[in-house]
C-alpha cells in the first residue's frame, strides 16, 4: 500500500514540474508573437533609414522621421509577451514560493515602462530636454533593468524544479551575459550607443524567445503526461 501511495505521489509530482496548460502555452505564444514583431521591424528600419548610422544611432531615434510609427508601435508589441512569459513561469514551475514571485513582478513593471517607452516620444539629443524626452528615457532605462534582473532570477528559479532544470544552464548563461553587458553598456560610454543599445534588446529579446518557445513546445509534453 505504501509502495502505491509512493508511486501516486510520484505521479502526481511529475505533474507538478510540468505544469504547462493551455493558458501557459498561450502565454508563450503571445510572447513570441510580440518579439517576432518587433524585430521584424526593427532590423527592417535598419536598411530603410539610410539617413541614420546604426552604429551610433539609439533605436529611439528611429521613431522620428520616416517610419517612426511603425518603429513606435513596435515598442508595444513585446509588452504583453513580458507579462505573460513572467506570469505563465510562475504558474508553470514547482517552486512557486514568494520569492518566486519577484521575477513575475520584475516582468510585470518591465511591460509596463515598455508601454511608456514607447508612448512618449524621445528628444534628438543626447540628454532629454522635454518632459516626454525624460520620461522616454527613465522609462526605457527601467525596462531594461526590471527585465534583465527578471531574466536572472527567472533562470535561476529552474534549478529548483526537475523537469526545468534542464534549460537552467543555457537560461541562466543567458541571462547572466546580457545583464553584465547591459551595465557594461550604460557605465561605459566609449561604447557606440547605437551598437552597444541594439545588442542589449537582442539578447534581452532571445532569452524571452527561448523561455516562451519552451513553454509552447512542451505543452504536448504534459498532455502526454495527465493522460
Amino acid at each position: 500500500m505504501d509502495m502505491k501511495d509512493g508511486f501516486a505521489g510520484g505521479a502526481n509530482q511529475a505533474d507538478l514540474t510540468a505544469r504547462v496548460d493551455t493558458l501557459c502555452s498561450a502565454c508563450g505564444g503571445i510572447a513570441l508573437a510580440g518579439v517576432a514583431a518587433i524585430t521584424v521591424i526593427c532590423i527592417a528600419v535598419q536598411f530603410m533609414r539610410t539617413d541614420l548610422d546604426w552604429i551610433t544611432t539609439e533605436m529611439s531615434i528611429y521613431v522620428i522621421g520616416p517610419w517612426g510609427g511603425f518603429v513606435q508601435a513596435s515598442f508595444f508589441a513585446p509588452a504583453p509577451g513580458l507579462a505573460a512569459v513572467g506570469f505563465a513561469w510562475h504558474r508553470t514551475l514547482l517552486r512557486r514560493k514568494a520569492g518566486s514571485i519577484a521575477s513575475f513582478a520584475l516582468f510585470l513593471v518591465a511591460a509596463v515602462a515598455l508601454c511608456f517607452t514607447g508612448a512618449f516620444v524621445p528628444d534628438k539629443t543626447a540628454w532629454p530636454v522635454t518632459l516626454h524626452g525624460a520620461i522616454h528615457q527613465w522609462a526605457a532605462f527601467g525596462t531594461f533593468v526590471c527585465a534583465t534582473t527578471a531574466m536572472v532570477l527567472q533562470s535561476w528559479w529552474f534549478r529548483y524544479d526537475p523537469h526545468w532544470r534542464k534549460h537552467f544552464p543555457d537560461a541562466f548563461a543567458l541571462a547572466t551575459i546580457t545583464i553584465v553587458y547591459f551595465w557594461m553598456y550604460a557605465l561605459i560610454k566609449s561604447i557606440p550607443r547605437g551598437i552597444g543599445e541594439k545588442v542589449v534588446i537582442g539578447l534581452v529579446l532571445l532569452w524571452v524567445w527561448r523561455a516562451a518557445w519552451w513553454l509552447v513546445r512542451n505543452r504536448s509534453c504534459v498532455d502526454g503526461r495527465s493522460r
